[in-house]
């Protein structure tokens, strides 16, 4: 195993932000590796147009133990989420060729029990992502710790509550604005 290199003496809002065009520190990594007990090896599939959001969120994942596979629009993301066992999408809804609503769609309905995370810039997303069934919602620019927290609880969750959340019942939902690091993750009960 190679030596890892010191981190980096930024301060800790600026490493643990995500700003759509600005990389994330990858020898960064979370407090508590894996939070949740969620076992390394989980398969994230990481759908974003901006190849420095899906490099710099893919060295972080990939830091934490998640096995990658990323997508650059939806289109590519369904063909890899239809040959390759996925546990979780990290989906933006701003994409070329098949945008991020349309993509859910159809990836929901061919594969209901992958836990869905949307994760966009896109303002007033809110009740769209809860009336369609998403785990979450994490407005860019997003803290990484609450989405390692966000990944952990969706994929804990059983089968039955991902369906239940897909048919409209009550579910959990985490939603995390745009906002200062200071602000808490909510979480919403879908009634």
């Amino acid at each position: 195993m190679k030596p890892r290199a010191p981190l980096s003496t930024t301060s800790a809002h600026a490493r643990a932000r995500n700003r759509p065009g600005h990389p994330i520190p990858h020898r960064e990594r979370a407090v508590n590796r894996s939070p949740g007990g969620v076992r390394p090896g989980k398969r994230i599939l990481l759908v974003d147009d901006d190849p420095t959001v899906r490099d710099s969120l893919n060295d972080v994942l990939a830091g934490e133990g998640y096995q990658i596979i990323a997508a650059e629009d939806g289109q590519q993301a369904l063909e890899l989420a239809n040959k390759s066992a996925v546990d979780l999408v990290l989906l933006d809804l701003n994409m070329p060729v098949k945008n991020g609503w349309d993509t859910f769609e159809q990836l929901t309905r061919e594969h209901p029990f992958i836990p869905v995370v949307i994760v966009t810039a896109r303002p007033n997303q809110l009740f769209t992502a809860l009336g369609a069934g998403a785990g979450a919602l994490l407005e860019k620019p997003m803290d990484i710790q609450t989405l390692l927290q966000t990944m952990a609880k969706l994929l804990a969750e059983t089968a039955e509550q991902r369906l239940a959340r897909l048919a409209g019942k009550q579910a959990k939902f985490h939603y995390m604005p745009a906002s200062e690091s200071s602000a808490q993750p909510q979480t919403r009960t879908k009634q």
